[in-house]
């Protein structure tokens, strides 16, 4: 189950609106025989190519399964009727798939061909892996991932604006990394005015891994010639934004960019609960947000962030400089919110955290 979890990992990021499953089939004699994880886009699934490697052996082999085998009927039979099919005998699943068409009807199909199913081995880290997936099908929004890097102090910028670059290349690289594991990555219209970014993934052999560019943009202000607007054609880029504007948003469609129209709040921003079910209903799973200090603030204040990555050079910037998050408003220390370190370790001379709310 271990190594079908690692295949899992491998998917995440490209599978959207699918879950990330990997699948091991081992034959009688212990030898692994089929593996497989899902594909881009959610297609072909992690049984069915698993299943595929090892063909006719399958016959009496054991499935190791991350999620729980399809039940519904898409482009193509589910994987539970797949895993009959092959003469399966036995299926250990990690965890149950919260997705109504399937949530438990996977588990009914096998057991009913006389399939032996066990349930649960490794599911605290199955349910990791797709966390993205379950909160989209839960609580019909996106997993959103913050990830901010600060001078020790916490600045992300000098006094001046200059940010380039406080943490160093392997630290660079990391956040590349974090890039080609996820759906989207969401900055404010400040950041591409400031940086003109092109928020892709540069890592050698993960090219085609960058994320879908989400640019919050209240007042439809990206520049017709940035980078990301030049490049939506090869990466899909999608900017999200309040009614008007009609000129711009034709000018911006006809360059290949997807104008999404979004309310707005008291304050005249994009209202981000309901912009993440707008996303959700798009088929993000997994968001990984590099916004500055005003869009950090933001989805911290919302209560949209599920996950935080910390990067801290050791450099000191001085309380001039800007920090990685503006007001969110806090006037109780009681209602203060709280993350839990879940790993940390180093990239060259930074350190990286992660923490979970």
């Amino acid at each position: 189950m271990k190594m079908a979890l690692g295949l899992a990992q491998r998917g995440l990021g490209s599978t959207w609106p699918n879950p990330s499953v990997g699948c091991i089939i081992v034959d009688q004699n212990g030898h692994i025989i089929g593996r497989g994880y899902t594909g881009f886009g959610g297609r072909p699934h992690g049984e069915i190519m698993a299943l595929k490697q090892a063909g006719r052996a399958a016959k009496g082999a054991t499935a190791y399964v991350t999620l729980e085998p399809c039940a519904h009927h898409g482009e193509t039979p589910s994987c539970a009727e797949r895993l009959v099919k092959a003469e399966i005998s036995r299926v250990v699943v990690a965890t149950i798939d919260p997705d109504e068409r399937t949530s438990g009807k996977g588990m009914e199909i096998l057991k009913k061909a006389a399939v032996q199913v066990d349930l649960g081995v490794c599911q605290t880290e199955a349910k990791a892996i797709n966390q993205g997936f379950f909160k989209r099908i839960t609580a019909n929004r996106p997993f959103v991932t913050l990830k901010v890097a600060t001078s020790l102090d916490g600045m992300i910028a000098t006094s001046s604006g200059h940010s380039k670059w406080i943490t160093g290349p392997q630290s660079r690289r990391r956040g590349h990394l974090l890039r080609a594991s996820h759906d989207a990555i969401l900055v404010g219209v400040g950041t591409v005015l400031a940086d003109n970014p092109s928020l892709d993934c540069r890592l050698a052999g993960l090219e085609n891994r960058s994320p879908v560019r989400i640019i919050l943009d209240s007042h439809l202000r990206t520049p017709d010639d940035c980078i990301v607007v030049n490049t939506a054609k090869k990466i899909p880029t999608w900017i999200i934004t309040g009614q008007g504007n009609d000129q711009k948003k034709a000018r911006l469609e006809a360059q290949s960019v997807q104008i999404i129209c979004c309310d707005m709040n008291q304050e005249g921003q994009i209202d981000l609960e309901k912009m993440m079910t707008i996303l959700a209903v798009k088929g993000i799973t997994r968001i990984l947000s590099e916004g500055g200090a005003q869009v950090n603030a933001s989805l911290i204040r919302a209560s949209l962030v599920d996950r935080l990555y910390w990067f801290r050079s050791t450099a000191i910037i001085g309380g001039d400089g800007l920090p990685a998050l503006s007001s969110i408003g806090l006037t109780e220390l009681q209602k203060k919110p709280n993350f839990s370190l879940i790993r940390t370790g180093r990239t060259g001379n930074d350190i990286w955290q992660e923490y979970m709310i």
